[in-house]
């Protein structure tokens, strides 16, 4: 499939108040992009996620259009001081640790390799005031890792935060983007 390229995509930013509203899109966002793993129960315990984080009163999320099509979004929320996920990998801790935990980066097929996971990552932490965000990847996808470090993130260690998870880097960069 060709990669679906526009420069029309129109970005919206939505919180914790937004969630019920957002919910079946960022359903629909993630069965689509992981329709090859529909059977893997870890991704099938994708909505307990939505919600888990949707819940959080820090909640924040943009999600771009393509026209009135969800193309993907971005999601996370304020860690809890002490509970980072950094925390266990990074002594001493860094002297302003607020910190954003991005949880979600996803992109549709069909909208791929056009630079829109760029696009709504920085569109997500512009609107941030915290001073890190960090994130996780499989570290058995050492190009998303890449694809991170590129945008300033560096790796701190792994964590496994499920037993049925994968193993995944902890990257962690400083606020605000370059």
């Amino acid at each position: 499939m060709e990669p679906y390229v526009t420069t029309t995509i129109d970005v919206r930013y939505y919180t914790h108040a937004d969630a019920a509203d957002i919910r079946q899109t960022l359903l629909d966002v993630h069965a689509d992009a992981y329709a090859d793993r529909a059977d893997d129960s870890f991704v099938q315990r994708f909505p307990w996620f939505v919600d888990h984080w949707s819940s959080n009163p820090g909640f924040a999320c943009v999600i771009g259009y393509d026209g009135s099509e969800p193309i993907g979004y971005a999601y996370g929320a304020a860690a809890m001081p002490e509970r980072e996920w950094w925390r266990d990998h990074l002594d001493p801790a860094p002297e302003q640790s607020r910190t954003f935990h991005l949880s979600e980066l996803m992109i549709r097929p069909k909208w791929r390799k056009a630079g829109h996971s760029e696009r709504l990552h920085r569109s997500l932490l512009d609107a941030r005031d915290d001073h890190l965000a960090v994130l996780l990847v499989d570290v058995t996808h050492p190009k998303v890792q890449e694809l991170y470090e590129s945008w300033g993130y560096r790796k701190v260690g792994e964590r496994q935060p499920f037993p049925d998870s994968p193993l995944y880097a902890v990257m962690l960069r400083t606020l605000p983007n370059p």
